[in-house]
């Protein structure tokens, strides 16, 4: 057998970019979409708390 991946054509190179550009990009929105939530579930209190 031969590990080595089909040759792609241009199109479809092109194509699994932009798929993973989209992946990515929903990935990351996702996170900050997370992070948002987390914050205004703590409120704006959380910062004044005894150390």
């Amino acid at each position: 057998m031969d590990p080595t991946p089909p040759l792609l054509t241009p199109e479809q190179a092109r194509r699994r970019r932009m798929r993973s550009l989209a992946i990515a990009l929903a990935l990351g929105f996702m996170v900050l979409l997370f992070y948002a939530v987390t914050i205004a579930k703590l409120g704006p209190q959380v910062l004044n708390r005894p150390l």
